[in-house]
């Protein structure tokens, strides 16, 4: 991994922050766009889903999660987010929205404040690498999961099959969830989420709209 992740650390370091013992790893989940949409994700984010939005991958959560078990949810504390941490969101989650609540749902049991977690998941999307067949296709792309999974590691170090999943619904792909560890430094090894991946013999990726 390239030194972004120890940088997200760092910042959370910095606010005086800490992880919280109540989980065992992130999931770090890309929407994509096309796909949500498809599934009726217009009805919840208009905007994102308008003809001509042209969104791809946005981040739609990074959430604590547990190795066994249920995972973490509103932890409390959440009430308030800064401007100068919503400031952090743009163009990370398609709106403000969405990330004031993935924040009160999900943040808020990280440890980190806002700042800090906002800073973590700008960190991460900047990180993370797209393969390039998925940066912005203009017409159905039929594959299947494992040949996504593929694309995704061989586009980032260190990743592996088992650090992630591919999600999908009724034949298409809805978003790509990759596991890190607590301290933002590396993937981690999560068989509960990668489990979980779509078992589908093809999938299409809808094109940008």
């Amino acid at each position: 991994m390239r030194l972004v992740f120890a940088a997200a650390a760092f910042v959370a370091a910095l606010s005086g922050a800490h992880a919280s013992d109540s989980f065992d790893y992130y999931v770090f989940t890309l929407s994509w766009s096309p796909g949500f949409c498809d599934a009726g994700g217009a009805a919840k984010q208009p905007s994102q889903c308008a003809p001509g939005a042209g969104q791809g991958f946005v981040v739609h959560g990074l959430w604590p999660n547990s190795a066994i078990g249920p995972n973490p949810e509103d932890c409390g504390g959440g009430g308030y987010v800064s401007g100068a941490a919503l400031k952090l969101t743009d163009g990370v989650y398609p709106d403000e929205g969405l990330a004031r609540y993935e924040y009160r749902k999900h943040g808020t049991c990280s440890g980190l404040d806002p700042q800090a977690y906002f800073s973590a998941v700008k960190a991460l999307r900047e990180e993370i690498v797209v393969p390039d067949l998925l940066k912005a296709p203009h017409e159905t792309l039929k594959t299947t999961p494992a040949a996504l999974t593929d694309a995704f590691v061989a586009a980032n170090a260190n990743l592996k099959a088992d650090n992630m999943a591919i999600t999908c619904r009724d034949g298409e792909l809805i978003d790509v969830r990759i596991c890190v560890a607590k301290g933002l430094t590396a993937f981690a090894q999560c068989p509960k989420v990668a489990g979980h991946t779509c078992h589908a013999a093809s999938i299409a990726v809808a094109p940008l709209r």
